[in-house]
């Protein structure tokens, strides 16, 4: 080819390359190693035929006749700079070499006119995750998972999906995890092989045990180097075996977007993990295979009760006085039928924890949360009601459901239904045709009692109680009380709230008195650190789809947790992701130093030293602010709230006000 068909690119100032001195350039992408010597540059293919070792991170050396060589710094194999030619017993072939020209002391490197891509099996593999929906990729880039992000990114660039470079992966599969518990839909997290894989565990064990959809992608060394021991080598399909739903390798024969079809109809049915294993080298063999999709392959939703469950359900709300609701985070898309049905029956309803936010506590009929994260309100109506509908809830021995009081348990899954013990009536079916089954035909009793008015009498108690903890307040630090009744107040009625665990989440279950917002949380994995992470996936869904568009998201920790992923800051400054994250600050793992105390144990290493998490916010580019006086709460809430961008308030709080 002549000179004047090649592309002639910029590869840096002669400055920067001295005589004697290699360095490794990238002309387009084309990977070079661009040598200086004896007054003249020269550049070749920067891949050791040998391993594929950088040869411009290596040395110039003088042979016989003081020829100059390249040497790979990896197994110090030798090539000429002009000719790419080893000097024999090598290979039999040398390296490519490419023309350099100096124009007024600028070095340029001719290449061919650049090809048309080749389709590859990844190709195939995004068009189809694509076409099934995936809007979303949370991960980090890596030698084993090159070719698949090289297809993501061409999707991307076309518009179809979107990526975000986290800093941990655990953090991408928090993300993914929270994305779908939001959205019902699945996002993708990517990993390379070996220990990028194995960090992906943690996040998607929260997604499956919480239902979840999620799709994994990680990556895997080579095929033919599959179990001797190669570096980063280990059995992946066996580590996600537990975790997952379906989890495949993507081997050469497969039948590639088969496999992405079965996975992602996987994580969408069962609401579960689905994971793709990816060999580095079938990630860019050719393909011309379709890509997939969704058409055909997903039935209808709903799942109507029996006739019969729904008379004998009728049966037991007419003889009921003082039936109760009790909502869990399963019922998330039947809320308006909920509510209708308990306005109708003028019954309270009080949700699990992981169900907080479902019912407003400003509606009439909210009763708050029940179990060891709740309020003395739904407590109150447990044990003074008479039935208990139960819908989308499983019973977990946090929650606190009575277990001895007449029960009509609703759920689509058949498997949830008396799981943990008998219950009156079990229905299975889907919540919302429950609902819409039974309003029309309710019969309440002339005796019923007035819930209604209970509820009212129950709020303004604990409301009383609420501000009569407030007196507790000393020199230690801001109480939770103060906290959450300023949230409560100054959060917008739309937003979506990530919590953590530990004292900071029970107190947000206790005090936070919700409008309408939406609560994410690691519920019965109750894994440290989730809250950032879940709100960079809460964000991503704020970007994806119009239902959550323009809704603040705000993440809650306290200092243990905010520590386990602390560096993700830098990523919601990277993407200017609007969240303000509140920081309670204690020094201390409280929560395990109150168990230790509860079990007559001595408080044993649950201290904590920190920095100071505003300044931390600051020096990644964020909003910080530091709170240690109650009065200036409203102001430092409201002032981060404002901000369209990352946040954090730190606030310095009691370990022991809980």
């Amino acid at each position: 080819m002549t000179d004047e068909t090649l592309d002639w690119i910029s590869v840096g100032q002669v400055a920067d390359l001295p005589e004697g001195r290699v360095k490794t350039v990238t002309a387009r992408t084309t990977y070079l190693c661009l040598s200086h010597f004896d007054g003249q540059f020269a550049a070749m293919d920067n891949h050791c035929p040998h391993q594929g070792g950088p040869l411009g991170e290596g040395t110039i050396e003088r042979g016989v006749d003081d020829k100059c060589w390249i040497r790979c710094p990896w197994h110090g194999w030798d090539f000429d700079p002009l000719t790419g030619a080893p000097p024999g017993g090598h290979e039999d072939t040398g390296q490519k070499t490419y023309p350099v020209e100096v124009r007024d002391g600028e070095v340029f490197v001719g290449l061919e006119p650049e090809p048309e891509h080749t389709r590859t099996v990844t190709d195939a593999i995004a068009e189809t995750m694509v076409n099934w929906g995936i809007k979303r990729v949370f991960g980090m880039v890596g030698h084993s998972n090159l070719g698949l992000a090289d297809a993501i990114r061409r999707r991307m660039a076309d518009g179809e999906m979107s990526y975000i470079g986290i800093r941990h992966e655990g953090a991408a599969a928090f993300a993914a995890s929270a994305y779908g518990k939001l959205t019902g839909k699945p996002a993708a997290c990517l990993a390379i092989a070996g220990p990028g894989a194995t960090n992906l565990l943690t996040g998607m064990w929260d997604a499956k045990v919480d239902r979840a959809p999620v799709l994994a992608l990680t990556g895997q060394v080579q095929t033919q180097v599959f179990g001797p021991g190669a570096f980063q080598d280990i059995d992946l399909k066996s580590a996600f075996q537990a975790v997952s739903r379906f989890s495949q390798p993507v081997l050469p024969t497969s039948n590639h977007s088969e496999l992405v079809s079965l996975a992602m109809k996987t994580a969408l049915i069962e609401r579960d993990v689905a994971n793709l294993i990816f060999p580095d080298d079938v990630q860019t063999m050719p393909s011309d295979a379709p890509a997939g999709g969704p058409d055909g392959r997903m039935g209808g939703p709903v799942v109507k009760p029996a006739d019969a469950d729904v008379a004998a359900a009728l049966d037991l709300i007419a003889g009921a006085k003082r039936p109760m609701i009790i909502m869990g985070h399963g019922a998330w898309d039947a809320r308006d039928q909920i509510i209708a049905l308990a306005e109708a029956l003028g019954a309270p309803v009080v949700t699990t924890f992981k169900g907080k936010g479902l019912i407003p506590d400003s509606h009439p009929n909210a009763a708050g949360v029940l179990g060891r994260s709740g309020t003395p309100i739904a407590s109150w109506f447990m044990n003074e009601c008479d039935l208990q509908i139960v819908l989308g809830a499983s019973f977990s021995n946090h929650t606190g459901i009575d277990r001895g009081k007449p029960t009509i348990q609703v759920d689509f899954e058949r498997m949830q239904l008396g799981k943990f013990h008998p219950v009156t009536l079990p229905v299975w079916g889907e919540i919302g045709a429950f609902c819409e089954a039974v309003a029309p035909n309710l019969a309440r009793p002339e005796d019923a009692e007035d819930q209604i008015t209970d509820l009212a009498e129950r709020w303004s108690m604990w409301r009383t109680e609420k501000a009569n903890r407030l007196r507790e307040e000393g020199a230690n630090g801001i109480h939770s009380v103060a906290i959450f009744d300023a949230l409560s107040r100054l959060a917008p009625e739309d937003a979506l709230i990530c919590v953590d665990v530990g004292n900071n989440t029970y107190s947000f279950g206790r005090y936070f008195e919700t409008k309408g917002q939406r609560v994410m949380m690691s519920g019965y994995l109750g894994s440290i650190g989730f809250s950032l992470p879940a709100a960079l996936g809460a964000w991503s869904a704020t970007q994806d789809f119009a239902e959550f568009a323009g809704r603040k998201v705000i993440s809650i920790s306290g200092d243990g947790g905010f520590g386990q992923y602390a560096m993700e800051m830098t990523t919601a400054v990277k993407y200017g992701m609007d969240i303000t994250h509140i920081l309670l600050h204690n020094h201390e793992l409280g929560k395990i130093s109150k168990e230790q105390r509860a079990g007559e144990w001595p408080v044993w290493e649950t201290s904590l030293v920190n920095p100071s998490f505003a300044a931390f916010a600051r020096l990644c580019g964020a909003h910080g602010t530091k709170v240690t006086e109650s009065a200036d709460l409203d102001h430092a809430l409201a002032e981060a709230l404002a901000v369209d961008g990352p946040a954090l308030v730190e606030i310095m709080t009691d370990a022991e006000l809980v």
